[in-house]
């Protein structure tokens, strides 16, 4: 499985970015799909979580109403839209996936894409 992020780049304060995950494999399967993030020097942390048995999403706090997870399984994309961005949404985010094989769950992550807001 292999996940492609994009959508990334420079934005100010107050402004939007939609990042993309297009996966390889049909994402109907997996388990669920999510978006991590790592700024400088902290550890990567959940920013949105979507399953797959129609269960609810799931956001950490500090993005709560600002941002929008969203999957098309006939494209096998996630996207996240990300509204009333901050400076301290600055990170790379990753995309995950969560696939299980006999009982076995396995993780795959993406390469990552820079967000930066800044005016």
């Amino acid at each position: 499985v292999q996940l492609v992020e994009s959508g990334g780049g420079l934005v100010r304060p107050g402004g939007s970015l939609t990042l993309s995950c297009a996966a390889s494999g049909n994402t109907e399967s997996f388990t669920s799909m999510g978006w991590y993030r790592q700024a400088p020097g902290k550890q990567r942390e959940l920013v949105a979580h979507i399953p797959n048995d129609g269960g609810n999403t799931n956001y950490a706090d500090s993005v709560k109403g600002r941002f929008t997870i969203s999957r098309d399984n006939a494209k096998n994309t996630i996207l996240l839209q990300m509204n009333s961005l901050k400076p301290e949404d600055t990170a790379v985010y990753y995309c995950n996936a969560l696939i299980t094989v006999d009982t076995v769950l396995n993780v795959y992550w993406g390469q990552g894409t820079q967000v930066t807001v800044s005016s």
